[in-house]
């Protein structure tokens, strides 16, 4: 919760000084810059909490200790950033096909009851027509065929959508996009609390 607003760039910078603290022997890349290997499959949105994050490392020492990885760099983190595991990766990041969020929407005008419906009423759409930015400027995309499955509840003060999303390098679409689509068909503005839950590969394993 501490660290959802600090940006991927640092977060990247965190975890290359954790790395570099703990002095695992990661293995750094050759040439005139050497710096260490470590990579996020798919870095996750500013405001984001994210509760089964993972990143690649790679060490110099094979029979290195996974567990005391986990200890050395929990040390050398912040509050709010936290290693639960490490393993063998199994999945290249290109794998990506889906990832699954909860969004917990609230409006302090609006029952909760009324946002659920509201929700269902958008998603049962044929279309989900939404402004998206690009390389190239800003474009009308169709965000529908990007929802996979959904579960909407209601809560004592919000609305809880559970829902995956096509995500990786190809399609990715941000929850965040479908919160600004209820805004435009409401006229309301809700308050968004996003978490990510996981990754999946196209068979829908989670991705590890």
């Amino acid at each position: 919760m501490e660290c959802r607003y600090i940006s991927h760039l640092d977060l990247n910078r965190t975890m290359l000084r954790a790395l570099h603290k703990s002095k695992i022997p990661i293995w750094h890349t050759e040439g005139f810059n050497p710096h260490p290997f470590a990579t996020f499959p798919l870095p996750l949105s500013l405001g984001f909490r994210g509760v089964n994050e993972c990143m690649d490392v790679k060490l110099e020492d094979d029979d290195y200790s996974f567990e005391e990885i986990i200890t050395k760099l929990n040390a050398c983190l912040p509050r709010g950033i936290r290693v639960f595991d490490v393993t063998e990766a199994v999945m290249k990041a290109g794998k990506i096909a889906y990832a699954s969020f909860t969004v917990k929407l609230s409006e302090e005008k609006t029952p909760s009851s009324a946002i659920c419906s509201e929700l269902e009423a958008l998603l049962s759409q044929d279309e989900i027509l939404i402004e998206k930015k690009s390389k190239k400027g800003f474009k009308t995309v169709d965000i529908k065929p990007a929802v996979q499955s959904y579960e909407i509840s209601e809560r004592f003060d919000f609305a809880q959508l559970d829902i995956m999303l096509s995500a990786g390098s190809t399609d990715n679409v941000n929850p965040n996009l479908l919160v600004t689509a209820l805004q435009n068909k409401t006229g309301a503005e809700y308050e968004a609390d996003i978490t990510r839950n996981d990754l999946y590969n196209a068979e829908k394993e989670p991705f590890r």
